[in-house]
């Protein structure tokens, strides 16, 4: 699934941006072909500044290295001389979501997506955004079109007032990446009437107008107002939006009577077969992110009383993803994680232990791997096995991954009665983390004391 909300804790993808400016100062032999070298922005406000010198937007990439879906687009999308000819046209930045900086600017802009790519003028106004991981033939007519028009959220609804209904669709379209529901409608509702009634025959739209009251419904927690409107977005067209509405309902539905629930769920059983059969276990899958529809998927039939089929549709996907993926598990790494998920849906533990240690083999680099082992080894009783995959994930983490590793290090050696060194590694930690993420430093403080 798309990350939707940051609730996991380097970057995944190490991009090269143009920053070679070649001088060629003909009319100077001594210089002739002399070239200096700029020095790359490191932070997002560095970016702007070099934003207002270049007279280029920025594009911010928000990612982690937790990410699957980041995995897809970088394995995928951003490649190739489309990426490079989006290079050129803007200043583009990577902002870890576990960084600082990172966190500061989503909470600042309001993205709850991972991935989600925002551009930005000089200014630090937002021009446009794309959220979530999409295919090269969706993702760059998207982002083209934003660095083409560098048109301001502002700017879109001035246009809109007197232009078409698919103007006042690119509007609602927007709130609608930005998760404001309540704007997004209150906008929309000071409309002139005739206008509005307009719009609301208009398919581009009236998808908009449905998923902003879903989003409106769950940001109030109100599950009547989210079985109603997730049902109306289900019972159109929406595409690769399908699991992600489909997992609303499904939690809003979860304290309904049983038998209600799933007279209520059985009739998306269809739908989402069809889905799944024609764009996701396909050969060239049509949405990025299979992952989302197949554990979505998982949890209908279970939730439907069907075991045997989601034991079944699991089996398929292993099956799948192992062939498409072959040995080399550092060819793709959106598969080679989707497979690691796979098999833990699935239970399969003896294979997941086996398959998580060739990840940490394939992907040393990072923490990630090596974390996650360590804490399935803490979780299952065996913390002295947990250790040495904790302290090598423990090189590589910083920022929030920094203590999330530590919280399972301290655990284990807790686990083991070697207090004194999960105190001392836990203050060690705290210190050089400062006051960034106080949730996850308040979790590391409150296990020293349980």
């Amino acid at each position: 699934m798309s990350q939707k909300a940051i609730a996991m804790p380097q970057p995944i993808r190490h991009t090269k941006h143009p920053l070679l400016t070649t001088l060629l100062l003909t009319l100077l032999p001594a210089a002739a072909a002399c070239a200096a070298e700029a020095k790359a922005p490191l932070t997002i406000d560095e970016a702007l500044k070099a934003s207002a010198e270049q007279h280029r937007p920025v594009l911010v990439d928000f990612q982690a290295v937790w990410c699957y879906s980041c995995y897809y687009m970088a394995s995928h999308v951003l490649n190739g001389p489309e990426w490079d000819a989006v290079q050129r046209k803007a200043i583009v930045i990577e902002a870890d979501a576990d960084s600082p900086d990172g966190q500061t600017w989503m909470k600042k802009l309001h993205a709850s997506f991972l991935p989600s790519y925002v551009v930005l003028d000089e200014h630090g106004n937002e021009l446009g955004r794309i959220s979530a991981e999409q295919p090269r033939e969706k993702f760059y007519p998207k982002v083209n079109a934003i660095l083409a028009t560098g048109n301001t959220l502002d700017g879109l609804k001035q246009k809109a007032l007197k232009g078409t209904d698919d103007d006042v669709a690119s509007v609602l379209e927007a709130y609608e990446a930005r998760s404001e529901g309540n704007e997004g409608l209150d906008w929309f509702a000071s409309l002139p009437t005739a206008r509005q009634q307009s719009v609301r025959k208009y398919g581009r739209a009236t998808v908009a107008l449905d998923q902003l009251t879903l989003i409106k419904a769950l940001a109030a927690k109100d599950n009547a107002g989210v079985i109603a409107s997730a049902q109306k977005v289900l019972a159109q067209d929406i595409g690769c939006q399908r699991p992600y509405v489909l997992d609303n309902l499904l939690d809003a539905t979860d304290k309904l009577p049983t038998a209600e629930r799933k007279a209520l769920l059985a009739t998306q059983r269809k739908p989402l077969d069809t889905y799944v059969n024609t764009q996701v276990l396909v050969a060239q899958p049509a949405c990025a992110d299979q992952r989302s529809a197949l554990l979505t998927s998982v949890e209908l039939d279970e939730t439907l009383g069907d075991d045997a089929a989601a034991t079944a549709l699991l089996d398929r996907a292993i099956t799948q993803t192992r062939q498409r993926l072959g040995t080399n598990l550092a060819s793709d790494r959106n598969l080679a994680d989707n497979l690691r998920i796979y098999l833990a849906r699935a239970k399969r533990t003896a294979e997941l232990d086996d398959y998580q240690r060739k990840l940490i083999a394939a992907y040393p680099n990072d923490y990630v791997y090596a974390y996650r082992y360590g804490r399935s080894l803490v979780d299952a009783g065996k913390p002295a096995d947990a250790l040495p995959y904790l302290a090598q994930a423990a090189d590589k983490a910083y920022g929030a991954n920094r203590l999330s590793v530590a919280l399972q290090r301290v655990k284990a050696l807790k686990a083991l009665h070697r207090n004194d060194e999960a105190k001392k590694l836990a203050d060690d930690v705290l210190e050089t983390n400062g006051p960034w993420f106080p949730k996850q430093a308040d979790a590391l403080k409150a296990e020293l004391k349980a």
